[in-house]
C-alpha cells in the first residue's frame, strides 16, 4: 500500500485550518498529514494540534516555497510515496484529491496541477489582475516547456516520489508555483494537469494585492528565464 502525505503550508489560518483538517480526515483513502506553521502569529498551530496533526513550526514566516519545501522534506524523510499540497485556507476541495493523486500513483506523472480551466469547470472568476497575471504564465510556461499549461499558478499540486525527492533539495521561494513547472519540465519531470474545481478561502484575506501581483509577474519572469539558463543537474530517470 502506498504511503501518501498530505501537506499544508498554513500562515495565520487559524480561522480555517480546524475545518482543512477535518476534510483531509474524510478523505476516501488513508493519508498522513503535516502542517507546516509558517511562523504564523494566531492560533495555527494550536488549532492543528488539537485536530491531532503531525505540525512542524518554521521559527518566522519564510514564505509558501519554504513551507511547501519543508513538507516536502518530511515526505522525503519518512519515505512517503506521493505528497499532495492542500493550502491551509480552505480553498483546496478535497473531493478532487483522488484525481489529482492518481496520475502519480498510477506512475504516470511526477508533478501533478489541479486546474481551474479544463472542461469541465470552466466557471472559476477570479479578479481581472489575477486572471491577466494567469494569462501571462500560462502562455509563457506552455510556450517553454512546449507543452499546454492552463493553470500555472495553482497550488494544489501531487507530487511522485521522484519530484519529492528533487523539490525537496531545491524549491523556488517566492511565488513558486510557475517556476516549479519550467525547474520540473528541465529535470525531466512528467507534468501533468487534470481538472478540479476550487473555493473562496473560508476566514482571513489573501496576502496578494495588485502591486503584489505586478511584482510577482516581474519577479518570476525573470526567475524563470534564469532557470531556463541553468544545466540539467538533477533528475535520476531511476526513480520514476
Amino acid at each position: 500500500m502506498k504511503r501518501i502525505l498530505a501537506i499544508v503550508p498554513a500562515f495565520n489560518e487559524g480561522g480555517n485550518i480546524k475545518r482543512t483538517l477535518e476534510e483531509i480526515k474524510g478523505a476516501p483513502f488513508l493519508m498522513d498529514v503535516v502542517v507546516v506553521d509558517d511562523g504564523s502569529s494566531d492560533d495555527t498551530r494550536r488549532e492543528a494540534l488539537a485536530s491531532e496533526a503531525s505540525v512542524v513550526s518554521l521559527p518566522f514566516n519564510l514564505g509558501i516555497g519554504a513551507a511547501v519545501q519543508t513538507g516536502l522534506l518530511y515526505a522525503q524523510h519518512y519515505s512517503y510515496d506521493a505528497a499532495v499540497r492542500v493550502d491551509g485556507d480552505g480553498q483546496h476541495d478535497i473531493h478532487y484529491l483522488e484525481d489529482l493523486l492518481r496520475p502519480v500513483l498510477n506512475l504516470e506523472a511526477d508533478l501533478v496541477i489541479g486546474s481551474r480551466f479544463i472542461s469541465p469547470f470552466l466557471g472559476y472568476r477570479s479578479s481581472l489582475i489575477r486572471r491577466v497575471g494567469i494569462h501571462f504564465f500560462a502562455n509563457l510556461i506552455s510556450g517553454i516547456i512546449h507543452s499546454r499549461i492552463t493553470d500555472p499558478t495553482s497550488g494544489f499540486q501531487a507530487f511522485s516520489r521522484r519530484a519529492i525527492k528533487v523539490f525537496a533539495q531545491s524549491y523556488p521561494y517566492d511565488f513558486p508555483e510557475p517556476e516549479s513547472i519550467v525547474v520540473a519540465q528541465r529535470l525531466g519531470l512528467r507534468v501533468r494537469e487534470v481538472p478540479v474545481q476550487m473555493r473562496k478561502r473560508l476566514a482571513g484575506r489573501t496576502s496578494i494585492r495588485y502591486l503584489v501581483t505586478f511584482y510577482y509577474m516581474v519577479k518570476v519572469t525573470f526567475a524563470i528565464l534564469i532557470d531556463m539558463m541553468k544545466k540539467n543537474k538533477g533528475g535520476d530517470s531511476s526513480e520514476r
